[in-house]
């Protein structure tokens, strides 16, 4: 029989028990407190219960924010350029304006052009011009205004407290949110409703609503309302945005809640800048096209930090400092279907998943004895093995485990011991044909590896095409089945042949129990 290394049974055994040791806290119940790299397997939505929400990125929004931000650029280029302009206006995909000189035209396109890369700027025969993004440059920017609004919504879940949560892009503009454990998902539907984009703007002092509102508003001002119901008649140009926050934190001053923040150096320097020039004026912070406040400059704040205040309560100053640390969601988002799955119905699914591997393993069990006599309890030993070690590698990498999950896990009770069935299958053929038993023993093994190994491939590139293809509950499928197939290989034929070579060992047997 072929001979192993004690190097090789000291690395066999040691990965057994770290596959034990890791598998552990999955049957030391919830009540004990253990180390954060030390933990059970964490359940999928479908198992404890939970909340599913699918999002909707409203991408039109931001691209009708953008049109505005060109013709603001457009009304620039053409004042800085002395072209006569009439009729300039952004519509939701477009700015148009009309220029009437043929030379003025051309010279405008061209300054067009200029403002942002994949603009098509197309002039009609009327004299109007045309700004729009290329079909290119839409889909880009749509791409990455929905890759953004993942990762904040990630920032936004995860300071939120809430445990392995599923986070995932579903169709162009959609998000899938599940949130495991969360039976009431208000708070955090309330956290992502919010796009919390903040900026500083400077209001003008030389106009007051009232005149804003009968036709008096300069073309470099809005109006916009303050949270308490007052309008304000603010400069369009922010003089910095909350895009160079670097931190925010609920405090108190003169006893009174407040969110402290800190800029970075870029904007520490526009906001000194800013406030050193206009002292004696009120700057408006605004959220979400919103005034929250509107204090008076008394002083330069050339220090890159200040206070936010307003009617905050602590829970609401808390919120508030969470989302700007989080930052700002590109687009607004739109809660288009909510699920809860409730947490009797998760454990009904751990209970019969449960039953079924434990039915599935007794089957095993039965079937391999009866078939392989000693050998086939040696068998089952290595497969209550596989299942610490799946459950092992699925606690320390940190995968959540879903019903799919569950059913990979059954599958791979009954794929354990198919490399076990060939490679005893094989001795039975070398004792027929007159061999001795380490050399039968040793057939068994050598000549049954190359099948094994073909078998296990195939079904490990299945396993990963669905890893990479699918989403979801499929891809929770594909990881079990994966590292099932990796374990079973370890147990079924490195665990059973040092079972065996031990026994035959010791017991020096003249004939193979199989």
């Amino acid at each position: 029989m072929y001979k192993l290394s004690k190097t090789r049974i000291y690395i066999i055994l040691a990965i057994c028990l770290a596959g034990i040791f890791f598998a552990l806290p999955n049957f030391l119940g919830g009540s004990v407190n253990l180390p954060k790299w030390w933990q059970p397997v964490n359940l999928g939505l479908d198992l404890q219960g939970g909340s599913n929400l699918l999002l909707q990125v409203k991408i039109d929004d931001v691209l009708k924010e953008r049109m505005s931000s060109i013709e603001d650029s457009a009304r620039q280029a053409l004042r800085e350029g002395k072209v006569r302009y009439q009729n300039l206006k952004a519509g939701a995909d477009s700015v148009k304006v009309k220029i009437d000189n043929v030379n003025a035209r051309t010279k405008a396109a061209s300054l067009f052009r200029k403002m942002d890369e994949g603009l098509n700027v197309v002039e009609n025969d009327e004299g109007v011009i045309e700004i729009s993004y290329s079909e290119q440059a839409l889909n880009q920017l749509k791409l990455k205004i929905v890759d953004q609004s993942i990762e904040i919504v990630r920032r936004r879940i995860d300071a939120a407290g809430t445990k392995e949560p599923s986070i995932q892009r579903q169709g162009a503009d959609r998000i899938t949110v599940q949130l495991p454990g969360e039976q009431n998902p208000e708070y955090v539907k309330s956290l992502l409703g919010k796009t919390a984009k903040m900026s500083f703007n400077m209001v003008d002092s030389r106009t007051t609503a009232a005149e804003a509102r009968r036709g008096k508003l300069g073309s470099g001002s809005r109006l916009i309302n303050g949270e308490n119901g007052e309008t304000y008649v603010v400069s369009r140009k922010p003089v910095v945005t909350g895009e160079h926050l670097t931190d925010a934190a609920a405090a108190f001053q003169e006893g009174q809640p407040v969110v402290s923040f800190k800029f970075d150096s870029f904007g520490a320097k526009k906001f000194g800048e800013a406030t050193s020039k206009n002292v004696g004026e009120r700057l408006a912070i605004i959220l979400d096209n919103e005034v929250i406040s509107a204090p008076n400059i008394n002083t330069p704040i050339t220090g890159g930090s200040g206070v936010i205040s307003g009617n905050f309560t602590i829970e609401s100053a808390n919120e508030l400092a969470m989302l700007l640390r989080s930052g700002a969601l590109p687009a607004p988002l739109e809660v288009l279907e909510e699920r809860t799955v409730g947490a009797g119905l998760g454990s009904d699914s751990i209970t019969a998943g449960i039953t079924a591997s434990i039915i599935g393993l007794i089957c095993v069990v039965l079937f391999m004895i009866a078939a392989y006599g000693l050998f086939g309890i040696f068998t089952t030993v290595a497969v209550f093995l596989n299942l610490f070690l799946m459950l092992g590698v699925l606690s320390l990498i940190g995968a959540t485990l879903t019903l799919p999950g569950i059913a990979g896990v059954i599958l791979t009770i009954g794929m354990a011991v198919d490399a076990n069935v060939l490679i005893f299958e094989r001795m039975r053929e070398e004792v027929n044909h007159g061999r001795s038993t380490k050399d039968a023993a040793e057939a068994g093994f050598n000549e049954a590896w190359a099948t094994i190994v073909d078998s296990n491939l195939t079904t490990l590139v299945a396993a990963f095409v669905l890893l990479y293809f699918g989403t979801g509950p499929v891809r929770g499928f594909a990881v079990t089945l994966a590292i099932g197939i990796a374990t079973s290989m370890f147990t079924s034929v490195t665990v059973t042949r040092l079972i065996i070579t031990g026994w035959i060992k010791k017991y020096k047997p003249t004939r193979l129990p199989i």
